[in-house]
């Protein structure tokens, strides 16, 4: 039986500049409601969210909700004052003793940030990291008491541990009514029970989770006359491995078992593996990586120890792991980024390797945005004798016709990075190494995306927080737990979960220690970072006096000079200070990633 009805729209239409976003939408949310939100980047999923949160206004149509509903909101941008501190943006007004002492908010600080410190709290918003202005404006919404709460890409910057906790935090608040939109479809099926597809200004809805919501979609296209065949058997493949995946998937109670068998009774596997591992032979030939006994250390700090690790032709290896533990370490030193301080590591010698690093690469603004893929090269060979044009493969990862001449310098941070991976793919590699590739990617695109990498021949290893994508995409799993080890996880993530949940329980094991130390190191350069932060404050307020004081100096050349020389003083010591704290930040980062 449904809860009460917390909010409800009713033919609400919006629209910005001529595009309609939302047209004539009537819909409702009640009490303790589940409800994942996809659709295409820019299609009016965020819009749709602000509407209901009254933050934007509906240009026609009526919003109404219960008088004493109270509603939060987690949006892309925080609007938070730049100079408050992290303990006033996530606690307010409650005293010490009042927020030291309350179960929630040790949980909730806990789980999004490993714990809390004074030093976390006593940070200023402005020297914030992205993610980390991320975690505190979750952590202010999750520890006030909302009925509903609109959630939009609430997993950025969590890694996979975080996110299972986002996911049981939600779902073990039973009475908490919940809108999330995520690109992270294993948590969209872990807390949704209903999903409302954003497209064409309209609002679709399904029943169940997404893995419901993909078979509604099969069901839908099969009913229907489809006009859209590439789009129509994405959905069919993904389905196939969705039904041909881990058990759990199939025990949704929305999930119907017979009508997924029907549809996928003659759907191939979605990737041919003797095919695959034939054609990373012929072009890898037997050796990829091979790692013996090697220590791998980033500045001082010990990653790995003693590592005998292979990676084969045709692998496709997820690599998971706790922040910190140098996931992305280990990829710098397979590609020889990063020298082993002992052992060795010997790569194949026709090994062509591409790198999808989380830094984006920096391309003339001015080139459009077919251009800049064609730069690398026209076409480009997929293997099992597949070909793309660079225009047939920017289509495949989501640039239309249109959006190919679009000025680099235009792209949004999602679209730089599906260029940057064109650009990547489009240089032929016999190995993939991806760090994060699905930030700021809608669920369509990184739909497309899995299908390409079915079609790739070659050597595979992502770094990911998003498990549904790991588990798609690789067929096996290694894990850094903090203990200077590399580990096979035959169980895949699902065995990752379970011995990073003994190592916290168990305080003496290594792998405790080590996080241990490294939550001891971040805490320090936590302190650091501080220290910088203070001194370039006063420096900031020193020059702004000794600016203000130049006008009123203007006739007494003696004084203005002097003037001028404190202020170039000053000036050359907050650039001292502000690289400093550069320094600190990087190596703060390399901690936590």
């Amino acid at each position: 039986m449904a809860g009460r009805n917390l909010l409800n729209l009713e033919s609400v239409s919006k629209a910005f500049d001529i595009r309609a976003l939302l047209e004539n939408v009537s819909l409702g949310v009640n009490e303790a409601e589940r409800i994942g939100v996809v659709g295409r980047n820019g299609g009016g999923k965020s819009t749709l969210l602000k509407v209901m949160a009254g933050i934007e206004p509906p240009d026609a149509g009526r919003i109404s909700k219960a008088g004493s509903v109270n509603i939060g909101i987690l949006s892309q941008t925080d609007g938070v004052d730049e100079d408050s501190l992290v303990r006033d943006v996530v606690l307010g007004d409650l005293k010490s003793h009042e927020w030291a002492g309350d179960a929630k908010v040790r949980e909730v600080l806990t789980g999004l940030f490993g714990g809390f410190t004074e030093e976390l709290l006593d940070r200023k918003i402005s020297y914030l990291s992205g993610g980390e202005r991320r975690r505190v404006n979750l952590a202010k919404l999750l520890i006030a008491d909302f009925d509903l709460v609109l959630l939009d890409e609430p997993t950025n910057h969590l890694d996979v541990e975080g996110v299972a906790w986002l996911a049981n935090y939600i779902k073990r608040n039973t009475k908490l009514a919940v809108v999330v939109i995520t690109h992270d479809r294993w948590f969209l099926d872990e807390v949704s029970e209903q999903i409302w597809e954003v497209v064409d200004g309209k609002v679709l809805a399904y029943e169940g989770g997404y893995s419901a919501y993909v078979l509604s979609k099969a069901e839908r296209a099969r009913q229907v006359t489809v006009e859209d065949g590439k789009r129509n058997m994405l959905i069919r493949k993904e389905l196939a491995w969705l039904r041909r995946g881990a058990p759990a998937r199939t025990a949704k109670p929305k999930f119907r078992i017979e009508a997924a068998n029907t549809l996928i009774a003659n759907e191939p596997p979605p990737r041919n593996e003797t095919e695959l591992l034939n054609f990373a032979a012929n072009r890898l030939g037997n050796t990829v990586f091979e790692i013996h006994q090697a220590t791998i250390k980033a500045g001082d700090k010990l990653i790995l120890d003693d590592l005998y690790w292979n990676v084969g032709p045709g692998d496709r290896i997820g690599i998971v792991g706790v922040n910190g533990a140098g996931k992305t370490t280990l990829i710098r030193a397979l590609l020889n980024q990063i020298a082993p301080t002992a052992g060795k590591i010997t790569t194949g010698v026709t090994v062509k390797p591409a790198f999808l690093s989380q830094h984006l690469e920096e391309l003339d603004p001015t080139w459009r945005v077919l251009e800049a893929v064609e730069k690398v090269a026209n076409q480009v060979q997929l293997g099992n004798g597949k070909e793309l044009s660079a225009s047939q493969l920017c289509e495949r990862l989501g640039f239309n016709t249109d959006s190919q001449w679009t000025p680099v310098g235009d792209l949004s941070g999602g679209e730089r990075r599906r260029l940057q991976l064109t650009r990547l793919l489009m240089d032929s590699p016999n190995v993939l190494l991806l760090d994060e590739p699905t930030n700021d990617f809608d669920v369509e695109t990184l739909t497309a995306l899995e299908d390409l990498l079915d079609s790739f021949g070659g050597t595979l290893l992502v770094i990911s927080h998003d498990r549904y994508f790991l588990e798609r995409v690789c067929d096996r799993f290694v894990g850094l737990l903090g203990d200077n080890k590399l580990r096979d996880l035959p169980g895949g993530i699902e065995e990752y979960l379970k011995l990073r949940a003994q190592s916290q329980i168990s305080n003496g094991t290594p792998a405790a220690k080590s996080k241990s130390s490294n939550i001891v190191e971040i805490r320090e350069v936590k302190k650091e970072i501080a220290k910088h932060e203070r001194a370039i404050s006063k420096l900031d307020l020193e020059i702004t006096e000794l600016e203000s004081a130049q006008e009123d100096l203007a006739f007494d050349h003696e004084k203005l000079a002097k003037n001028m020389e404190e202020l170039a003083q000053r000036a050359t010591l907050k650039s001292e200070a502000e690289e400093l704290w550069l320094q600190a930040i990087s190596k703060l980062e390399e901690l936590e990633n």
